[in-house]
């Protein structure tokens, strides 16, 4: 890598070649990525838009939480987790798992700059990343050169706000699940919790054990599993039987289990979709909650389970079925989206959505050396598959170019060159 400033003084922009590929994103996607392709020797530029490495866990992820999944399918390539780690690791312990990863592998990328823009230069066949840095008080531009693009900025990027009529009204706190910490400051209030995904629940179970009164909105239907069953993994389990059974089977299996462990959840007001939660996951991407205390609550009636909502008052929230309800604060775990397209200018591979048109397991690689990581929903094992395919790849093109200079070059230069 090096690099130059533009001769022309455009916005101080600098200008860098990168010999090898930028990756956008210093998550677990971008870190699985570089580990993979610096075991290959192949250079690379990180670029994080944050002042740390994975900073959707470090900066906006409540304190209580844990992986949702067994460690083991967790880890990231190359390095396993610590023997005393527990099954579920903590959200310290992950990203002190994390940051010596970072170290092992001595990644070390750009922090603070933020991508504006990613475009194919069709006419010189490269890659154009332009970013803008803000360092204190000083903000100025680069421009990346490169050959390949990994996209890795997340599934999570960006927290999503929905429009509620009447939410701007409200005067109490509203904040989104990426800005909630703990319950402790919520005790004694009655706290709104809109979405019953993992993140609603489990921050409708944290407010309970701080002593607030949440109510959890449940619009949609949900399938809600037990985090284990019989002492093994529930995850565990039904990747084990989809080796040997079709997966609509699994899916009974898993839901006949399920009412046994944590009965009718309907009674409480939570709907089961037509679909299983494994086909649901594989064929539009919702992951099933994996109950971890919050159903219990909602059965002894610490934690209340609405409807949907039709507006917010000042002080109060009108549900569709007529009932209002006087409350203090309001919760949005209402999930997160990808930016891809606000600065990815390219429509072929990826959707609107910010997501790779083509399923899985195919979506990690688009044309003209663009690359996608951590686009499979299917959490830290997808995006340590999609690491370890797209390393593969590159290196197979890298190995492919550098002979092809070396052809280039005399036998005496090539001689000479090795002193």
């Amino acid at each position: 890598m090096f690099s130059f400033s533009d001769q022309n003084g455009f916005c101080g922009r600098r200008c860098v070649w990168v010999n090898g590929p930028v990756i956008v994103g210093a998550g677990p996607s971008g870190l699985a990525v570089s580990a993979c392709l610096k075991e290959q020797g192949i250079p690379f530029v990180v670029i994080e838009r944050s002042d740390c490495i994975a900073s959707l866990w470090q900066k906006r992820t409540y304190d209580r939480l844990k992986l949702h999944l067994p460690k083991k399918f967790c880890q990231l390539p190359k390095l396993e987790f610590p023997e005393e780690y527990p099954e579920y690791p903590s959200k310290k312990q992950f990203i002190a798992y994390l940051e010596n990863y970072a170290q092992k592998f001595d990644i070390k990328p750009q922090f603070n700059e933020c991508v504006q823009s990613a475009k194919y230069d069709d006419a010189c066949h490269l890659w154009r990343v332009i970013t803008v840095s803000t360092n204190g008080s000083t903000q100025s531009e680069t421009e990346y050169i490169c050959q390949m693009l990994v996209v890795a900025s997340g599934e999570n990027a960006e927290g999503v706000v929905p429009e509620i009529d009447g939410l701007k009204d409200f005067t109490g706190e509203v904040i989104h699940a990426k800005d909630y910490k703990s319950g402790e400051k919520y005790a004694g209030k009655k706290v709104l919790v809109v979405g019953c995904g993992n993140s609603g629940m489990e921050l409708s179970l944290d407010l309970s054990n701080h002593n607030a009164k949440p109510s959890m909105v449940v619009r949609s239907s949900v399938h809600v599993l037990p985090r284990e069953i019989m002492g093994k993994s529930t995850f565990d389990l039904a990747t084990m039987l989809m080796k040997w059974l079709p997966l609509w089977l699994v899916d009974n299996i898993l839901l006949i289990l399920t009412w046994f462990i944590l009965g009718d959840t309907q009674k409480y007001g939570i709907k089961r979709p037509s679909l299983g939660p494994l086909t649901l996951k594989n064929h539009h991407g919702k992951t099933p909650v994996l109950d971890i205390g919050t159903l219990e609550r909602i059965r002894s009636g610490d934690i209340d389970v609405v409807g949907g909502i039709k507006r917010f008052n000042h002080t109060s929230v009108e549900l569709v079925n007529g009932e209002t309800l006087d409350i203090d604060s309001v919760v949005l775990a209402t999930g997160y989206s990808s930016n891809v397209p606000y600065w990815l200018q390219e429509t072929e591979f990826f959707a609107k959505n910010g997501f790779p048109k083509t399923p899985f397991p195919n979506g990690w690689k688009g044309k003209c050396g663009l690359y996608a990581s951590g686009f499979t929903r299917r959490g830290l094992a997808g995006a340590s598959a999609d690491a370890i395919k797209i390393s593969q790849d590159i290196a197979k093109v890298w190995k492919k170019e550098l002979n092809h200079k070396k052809q280039k070059v005399p036998s005496h230069r090539r001689c000479i060159s090795t002193f």
